[in-house]
């Protein structure tokens, strides 16, 4: 399992690097169609990533938080929620979250924020009635465990650096007809192709790196949540109550469905579906926790 933690978090970064280079692969054949030079091209490219990458960084929780319509409580409000988060974070040696709610029926719950140290969590109403506390403890230490891992830290970078690609192709196809610096029409360019085709096919190369370090975040979080417990069946139980009562949530958006718990927008259990989902299947996930102690 501690293997499977480390190939997880190596695998992760891996994909960072790879969706990087496509941004500067993406940058560079814009350049090279402009006639601009190459170093000039990628440093422009390295400069976009890092640049909108820093700025994400700092707001990108809050943006999570507002979308999904999540009010803060404190202790008060909730004491016995408030009690399970405490306790875990004690035994976990990492700072208490800060705690949202978010006023919907469908039973979910994420986390967010930069580092263990400006984290959040927020969970549905929906999710707080239907689970017990065995189970509501596993759904917390799961996202505690992507709060330590720093796995919320990861999928800000990722997703950011995902809408830079698409920011990028965008650009890039709707830039027309592309001309030389000295005014010489240039629409026979190899570069011109090449980026055409680049910019048409790198949403798809971004959305599956998008899937695949999400996917990949799931597992790693279950895993640690268990440790966390000691009792694996809590969170697979909980798992079991999400899946068979999952429905799409009333503010759902493709921008934060990948930190849910659970798909926001449901489960039909089609292949397309299920191929294209930023969750893994939960009946794998299940399965691997109630196999974690064979």
């Amino acid at each position: 399992m501690y293997n499977e933690i480390s190939a997880n978090k190596r695998k992760t970064w891996f994909l960072v690097f790879l969706t990087s280079a496509i941004i500067v692969l993406i940058s560079l054949v814009f350049g090279l169609a402009y006639n601009v030079d190459a170093p000039s091209a990628i440093g422009a490219g390295l400069i976009f990533s890092g640049g909108y990458s820093l700025i994400s960084y700092y707001i990108s929780d809050k943006i999570a938080l507002g979308a999904n319509g999540a009010k803060e409580i404190q202790k008060s409000d909730s004491p016995e929620l408030w009690n399970v988060i405490e306790n875990l974070c004690i035994a976990n040696g990492q700072p208490m979250p800060r705690v949202y709610v978010i006023d919907d029926p469908s039973p979910n719950a994420f986390a967010t924020g930069r580092d263990p140290k400006h984290a959040s969590i927020a969970y549905t109403t929906g999710i707080l009635a239907l689970l017990n506390k065995q189970e509501i403890e596993g759904v917390t230490a799961h996202e505690l465990s992507h709060v330590k891992n720093y796995d919320i830290r990861v999928m800000t970078i990722v997703v950011v650096l995902v809408g830079s690609i698409l920011l990028l192709s965008d650009v890039f196809l709707r830039g027309g007809t592309f001309r030389r610096r000295d005014g010489k029409n240039d629409g026979g360019n190899i570069f011109m192709i090449i980026g055409i085709i680049l910019a048409i096919l790198s949403p798809l190369f971004a959305e599956l790196l998008k899937l695949a370090v999400s996917r990949s975040r799931e597992y790693l979080a279950d895993a640690s949540g268990a440790l966390l417990t000691r009792y694996p069946e809590g969170l697979a139980s909980a798992l079991e109550k999400l899946r068979d009562n999952a429905t799409p949530m009333t503010h759902a958006n493709k921008a934060t469905a990948h930190l849910f718990i659970q798909n926001p927008f449901g489960d039909a259990g089609k292949k397309l579906n299920t191929l294209f989902s930023t969750h893994p299947p939960i009946e794998e996930r299940i399965k691997r926790l109630r196999t974690m102690g064979d």
